[in-house]
C-alpha cells in the first residue's frame, strides 16, 4: 500500500506542478480539452462497446451506445457550446461609489473521479464535461469490475491526452482506498452510501470537498388516477434497461390497494411485447458478476421465505434466471414486508417489489420514513396532487409520469441528498461544482469603506450609535 500511496502521490504532484506552470487554462484549451474527448468516444465507440460487453458477460450495444456513448458526447458537447457564456466574472453591485466588486470563476485545479462499473464511460465523462469546462485537470480511478474497459480506457486516454491533464488510475479497491485518501481539490464518486462514508472519512483528512452520488431505493408512486398500462410501461422499461443496474432505477412501488393484479398484468403485457425472450436476447443485459448475481437470488429467496409472492415474468419456456448467462428475468415480488433483505437494501436488479397504500400520505410517510432517495417517482394527473407530493417528499430528483428522465437533461442538475449523496453535476451545475466562484475587490481610491476601522473611534461610535437609537 506505500508504494502505491506514493505513486499515486508523484502523480498528484505532477498535475498540480504542471497546472501551477501553464496557468489557468483558457477557453481554446478548455474547448480543445472538452473536443478531445467527444473524439476519443466517437473513434473508438466500437472497441469500447465490445470491452464494456466483455465486461458484463454480455451488455446490450445499443445501450452501451446511447448511454456510455451518446449521453457522455451530449454532455461534453453542451459544456463545450456554453463554456465561454459560464467563465464571465459576475460583476456585482459595490457598497460604495468607486469600489468595484465582481465574483471571478477559477478553477479548483486536480480533481479526483471514483468511477462505477454500471455506466463505466458515462459516470466518468459526465463529470469530466464539468471538470474541464471548469479549467481544471484530473484523475481518474475507473472500477476494477469492468477490467476490459479501465484498461482500454487508460490505454485511449495517453493517445488523446496529455499526462499533466488527464490521468487514469488501473487497480482493484487497495487502489481506490488509496486514491480517495490523496489531497485532492475535489473528488468526485458515484458508487453505494456504504463504501461513500469510507470515501468522505477518507477525503475529510485533507479536507478535500467531495461529490457523492449513492443511489439508494428509488421509490414509485402510482396515484389511482394514474394509467397502469402507461405506468407499467415505463417502470419496467428502466428496470429492464441494463438489467436495472442503474442508481435511479425503480427500488419498489406503492400502488393503491387493490391494484397489484392490473399492475402484473400490464407489465407481463411490456414484457412479452417487447422482451419476447430473455436469455438468448442481444438485448438484455447479464448481470455484471457472479457475485452480484447471486446477491440478487440470494435476495430473491430471503422473499420468498418470509411470505412474499415472488412473480416472474420471464417469457413462456424459460427459466427465470440462470448463472452461466448471469441474466435474471424481471421478477415483481408481492406481499413484501420490512423484514425481507429487498426492501431494505438498494437491489440493483430486475426486481421490483410491490407494496399497497391506502392513502397518498401513508406512502408518502413511509417514503419519509426511510433514507432520503436519489430520485422518486410519481404517476398521476392531478396537478394540486402532483404538487403536494413534490411539497412533502424529499429526493435528488422528481420524476412525475415518467422514470428516469432526467439523468439526460443537461439544464438541470444531478445529484443526491442526505443518504442518496451530496453535490450535483450536469450543464452549468458541474461547472460551478467544479469552480470556485472568488471574490474580486478593487478598493475605491478614497479607501472610504475602511476609515470607519481606523482609530480614534470616540466620534465614530457616536454616530453609530443613533442608528440604533432611532
Amino acid at each position: 500500500m506505500s508504494q502505491t500511496k506514493t505513486a499515486l502521490h508523484n502523480i498528484l504532484n505532477g498535475l498540480k506542478s504542471a497546472q501551477l506552470t501553464r496557468g489557468p487554462a483558457d477557453i481554446e484549451l478548455r474547448r480543445d480539452r472538452l473536443h478531445r474527448a467527444i473524439i476519443l468516444l466517437s473513434e473508438n465507440h466500437p472497441q469500447l462497446i465490445a470491452a464494456i460487453s466483455a465486461d458484463f458477460g454480455h451488455r446490450s450495444a445499443y445501450q452501451s451506445l446511447l448511454t456510455d456513448v451518446a449521453g457522455s458526447i451530449h454532455a461534453l458537447e453542451y459544456a463545450q457550446a456554453h463554456v465561454e457564456q459560464w467563465m464571465l466574472s459576475e460583476v456585482v453591485a459595490a457598497p460604495v461609489d468607486g469600489m468595484q466588486t465582481w465574483i471571478q470563476q477559477q478553477p479548483l485545479g486536480v480533481v479526483g473521479i471514483i468511477s462505477p462499473w454500471n455506466f463505466p464511460l458515462n459516470l466518468a465523462f459526465s463529470p469530466l464535461a464539468g471538470i474541464f469546462a471548469a479549467g481544471n485537470t484530473a484523475m481518474l480511478k475507473p472500477s476494477e469490475l469492468t477490467p476490459h474497459t479501465s484498461a482500454l480506457l487508460a490505454e485511449l486516454v495517453t493517445r488523446y491526452f496529455e499526462p499533466h491533464e488527464l490521468v487514469v488510475v488501473l487497480g482493484d479497491a487497495e487502489v481506490g482506498q488509496a486514491f480517495s485518501a490523496l489531497p485532492f481539490d475535489h473528488l468526485v464518486f458515484t458508487g453505494s452510501t456504504a463504501v461513500g462514508k469510507h470515501v468522505m472519512r477518507a477525503a475529510a483528512e485533507n479536507l478535500v470537498p467531495v461529490t457523492l452520488e449513492l443511489g439508494g431505493k428509488s421509490p414509485v408512486v402510482i396515484a389511482p388516477d394514474a394509467n397502469i398500462q402507461q405506468v407499467a410501461e415505463r417502470i419496467m422499461t428502466v428496470k429492464t434497461f441494463n438489467a436495472g443496474q442503474i442508481c435511479v432505477s425503480p427500488d419498489y412501488v406503492l400502488i393503491p390497494q387493490g391494484g397489484t393484479d392490473n399492475f402484473v398484468a400490464a407489465a407481463r403485457q411490456f414484457m412479452s411485447a417487447s422482451l419476447p425472450c430473455v436469455q438468448q436476447n442481444d438485448d438484455y443485459t447479464s448481470i455484471i458478476s457472479p457475485r452480484h448475481y447471486d446477491r440478487l437470488i440470494s435476495l430473491i429467496a430471503d422473499a420468498k421465505s418470509k411470505g412474499a409472492q415472488v412473480v416472474s415474468l420471464a417469457p413462456d419456456g424459460e427459466v427465470d434466471f440462470n448463472a452461466e448467462t448471469r441474466k435474471i428475468a424481471p421478477q415483481i415480488i408481492l406481499n413484501v414486508t420490512e423484514e425481507m433483505l429487498i426492501m431494505q437494501e438498494e437491489i440493483f436488479g430486475p426486481i421490483l417489489p410491490v407494496k399497497t397504500y391506502q392513502q397518498l400520505d401513508e406512502a408518502i410517510d413511509y417514503i419519509n420514513v426511510h433514507p432520503r432517495p436519489l430520485a422518486a417517482y410519481y404517476f398521476g394527473d392531478d396537478c394540486q396532487q402532483q404538487q403536494y407530493f413534490a411539497a412533502r417528499t424529499t429526493s435528488g430528483a422528481l420524476v412525475i409520469n415518467d422514470v428516469m428522465t432526467h439523468v439526460a437533461i443537461e439544464t438541470i442538475p444531478f445529484g443526491g441528498v442526505g443518504a442518496s449523496g451530496m453535490g450535483a453535476y450536469h450543464g452549468i451545475h458541474g461547472f460551478k461544482r467544479f469552480t470556485h466562484a472568488k471574490a474580486v475587490v478593487i478598493q475605491s481610491k478614497d479607501g472610504a469603506s475602511g476609515l470607519r476601522l481606523r482609530a480614534p473611534y470616540q466620534q465614530k461610535h457616536a454616530a453609530l450609535a443613533t442608528l440604533f437609537n432611532a
